[in-house]
């Protein structure tokens, strides 16, 4: 379990070395992926709007809980424990890929990653993210995703929910929508799921797409 603002930090001090490293052309852009859980935090993106955050402070103190306006897109959503967070911290432009072939590849993964507990997970227009009974009466988010990006390197990226208290959320509207649930691994498949077995999958599963032969999850960096 990690502190949000902890591993924000980490972020910024990683992503301001690579964009100089890249401008400077003295050596290879190394890259980076930051996984884990972490500790109860609301996550309000650069142009999101704050009533969505229906919760006030002395909810948010009784949960053990802040609300944080980050410079990643999109609007308001959870972290907490359950949760997997992956921030992939790389040069979109090394791997030949814009913002938007970005964000559909890591959906790809995310789907990929899903169907192996038989959850079949979906894309749908203007909402990025991965979803569950696309155009029904039940549409639910299970995968968040917001990301910054400057000179084609990135920050932030996404948050399955594997087996995250649901509850936390209702003191939000997610991702600004008031008409559509959320969702887990868990509450999918009716038990809980291994954490380590879900991180080492997605960790295969991107590594794979994005052209790396040795990442792992003992360092989390490897150059390309």
């Amino acid at each position: 379990m990690c502190d949000y603002r902890e591993i924000w930090e980490v972020q910024k001090q990683i992503f301001n070395g690579l964009l100089a490293l890249k401008k400077s052309k003295e050596k290879p852009v190394e890259e980076f992926m930051l996984i884990g859980e972490h500790s109860p935090v609301y996550t309000l993106g650069f142009h999101g709007n704050a009533a969505n955050l229906l919760a006030d402070e002395k909810r948010l103190a009784k949960m053990g809980a802040e609300c944080i306006r980050i410079e990643r897109g999109g609007d308001i959503t959870y972290h907490g424990p359950g949760q997997m967070i992956a921030y992939p911290l790389i040069d979109l432009e090394s791997h030949g890929i814009g913002i938007k072939g970005y964000m559909d590849m890591l959906e790809d993964c995310i789907m990929e990653l899903l169907s192996d507990f038989d959850i079949y997970g979906e894309k749908i227009d203007n909402a990025i993210g991965i979803w569950i009974g696309k155009n029904t009466p039940e549409e639910r988010k299970i995968c968040a995703m917001g990301v910054k990006c400057t000179r084609f390197v990135t920050m932030h990226g996404l948050a399955l929910n594997v087996n995250t208290d649901l509850s936390a959320f209702s003191a939000i509207n997610p991702c600004g929508f008031v008409d559509k649930g959320v969702t887990s691994i868990a509450r999918e498949c009716g038990s809980p799921a291994s954490m380590e077995e879900v991180k080492h999958r997605f960790v295969e599963i991107f590594s794979r797409k994005f052209g790396y032969s040795d990442l792992d999850l003992s360092s989390y960096s490897r150059s390309r």
